[in-house]
């Protein structure tokens, strides 16, 4: 299974690490960490060092209730630190984790490899339209509704039956503009309940049915905090399992804030199947 970025394939037959790098004030975990040039540097060489595939870039939050931000704002954050990466480190892939067209588009242009969009498409009808025009991979997220309002809309009757349906309408629709390098993700804790997000975990492997790379991100997530009854400051065990677990049922990304840990969850799976 190989996507095609810039003319070069990245192969999954090893899966890949995606690093997560919020230049956000609010995020979930690590809002507000990176607030000087050198504290991003800083973070970029650590996750790099630590088996980072892609760092994957964002600029606007998405938790739960995050307050809405401007398209310039959120061009402010994240193009000088795509920009930079590109500086430092031209062979690293980079991500851009955004639903708006435009800064999609300023982000490929910049530097950016892949659109890592949570919405589908949904909240920008010219993003596929984007994404074509540039010929980049995309990454296709499960969401229902918006940040601020998605978890007001968890009424599934069945979650996966869901999921699969949005992902075989979506993907078609994308290849209809003619975005062939496809990546799902089946969106853990968005417009979803913790017992919601373990069925849908707990049948991942059904995703492998539209022969796509299926990325997972459940880094420090409240589905792993709350079930333990802790803090995202104290879910790195837990982080680890599931991770551990996404990959025994075929995921091939794992997005997370802790790349040496979740490397290591790569490196010992990888010793199952030989």
């Amino acid at each position: 299974m190989t996507i095609n970025i810039k003319g070069k394939l990245l192969d999954f037959s090893h899966p890949k690490i995606m690093g997560i790098l919020n230049i956000t004030p609010d995020s979930f975990y690590d809002g507000g960490k990176y607030k000087s040039i050198e504290q991003i540097k800083n973070q970029i060489e650590k996750m790099i060092i630590s088996g980072a595939d892609i760092i994957d870039v964002g600029g606007y939050s998405s938790r739960p209730g995050a307050k809405d931000i401007s398209t310039i704002d959120e061009l402010n954050r994240v193009i000088p630190v795509i920009k930079l990466i590109k500086k430092q480190h031209k062979n690293i892939i980079v991500s851009i984790d955004t639903f708006r067209s435009k800064v999609a588009a300023e982000a490929i242009i910049s530097g950016a490899d892949i659109v890592n969009d949570i919405s589908g498409g949904n909240l920008d009808s010219d993003m596929f339209e984007t994404v074509s025009k540039y010929q980049v991979p995309y990454i296709l997220m499960h969401m229902r509704g918006n940040p601020q309002n998605m978890m007001n809309k968890s009424n599934y009757e069945d979650v996966t039956k869901d999921v699969c349906k949005y992902f075989s309408e979506r993907i078609v629709k994308a290849k209809s503009f003619g975005i062939n390098d496809i990546i799902v993700d089946p969106g853990f804790g968005f417009a979803k309940t913790i017992k919601q997000n373990y069925e849908l975990l707990n049948n991942l492997e059904i995703l492998n049915q539209f022969e796509r790379p299926i990325l997972v991100g459940v880094s420090r997530k409240s589905m792993i905090y709350k079930t333990l009854k802790t803090t995202p400051e104290e879910a790195l065990n837990g982080s680890s399992i599931l991770n551990t677990i996404s990959l025994i049922k075929g995921a091939k990304i794992l997005r997370t804030h802790d790349v040496k840990e979740a490397s290591e969850c790569v490196k010992l799976v990888s010793q199952l199947n030989g």
